[in-house]
């Protein structure tokens, strides 16, 4: 045997790395990454929410504008955070749709435990608070000011429940049809129609909407206002799964 042929024949028998096969479950990252994927995902998608707010109010007196400048610039935010994030903790960054999971994974389903839904929410919490206060931060805003916009009108809290029900409709309809690759941009493009089809503008996100109470800008909403929001937006995550269920309704065997 030649040095070559005995090189290559080590070589081939020293063990290396290899690639999950396709389709296999990945190793899951450690759940302190997934808790600060879901803190600071959650606070810079809230500081784009404030902060794109309060830019557009300094830039035109246009109500419409405004809202456009709002609702694109969390489009493009949104679908970039959930790009990156989305392999590291699954880039909920909404209580609703970590409480979703956690009932499709009692349920037998794929899913968050127990464990990881109280790491989670209180990240998402954190976050969400951190991010208005960041927002406010660069724009030269009372870093904490409660909200004067009071949001509690009827009509309002019909909208959040129709956002919420769409929100967890989209994202696991897209899980049951095997379209997750799509989250990014069809979540992001969700969110930014709901914007303006929804008369809540779709919060949509109980943790966002504790955290846009600190702000006394044009994304804000008054403390009197969050329980309600909040409330339905519970609703329309049990309404959604609801849908969910109905749609993507297994199909049974041909006898």
């Amino acid at each position: 045997m030649t040095p070559a042929e005995a090189a290559r024949t080590a070589e081939s028998a020293t063990p290396s790395p290899v690639a999950p096969a396709p389709g296999a479950t990945p190793p899951r990252t450690p759940l302190v990454a997934r808790a600060a994927a879901e803190l600071i995902g959650t606070a810079l998608l809230v500081a784009v929410v404030v902060g794109s707010g309060i830019q557009a109010t300094e830039l035109t007196k246009d109500v419409g504008l405004q809202l456009l400048a709002n609702s694109t610039a969390t489009v493009f935010g949104l679908g970039i955070l959930i790009l990156l994030l989305g392999p590291v903790s699954g880039a909920h960054f909404n209580p609703v749709v970590t409480l979703a999971e956690w009932w499709t994974a009692h349920r037998g389903g794929a899913g968050v435990t127990p464990r990881e839904v109280a790491v989670y929410l209180p990240a998402q919490i954190v976050g969400a608070i951190a991010g208005a206060i960041l927002a406010d931060a660069m724009f030269g805003e009372p870093l904490v000011r409660w909200s004067t916009h009071d949001r509690s009108a009827g009509h309002l809290l019909l909208g959040e429940v129709v956002a919420t029900a769409g929100l967890i409709l989209l994202i696991f309809g897209l899980a049951r049809a095997d379209r997750l690759q799509y989250a990014p941009v069809a979540v992001a493009s969700y969110i930014g129609a709901a914007y303006w089809f929804t008369s809540s503008t779709s919060f949509a996100n109980p943790a966002v909407t504790v955290g846009r109470a600190f702000t006394d800008t044009f994304a804000g909403i008054a403390p009197g206002s969050v329980l309600g929001f909040i409330g339905m937006q519970l609703v329309g995550g049990v309404v959604g799964l609801a849908l969910v269920a109905l749609i993507f309704m297994p199909g049974r065997s041909a006898e």
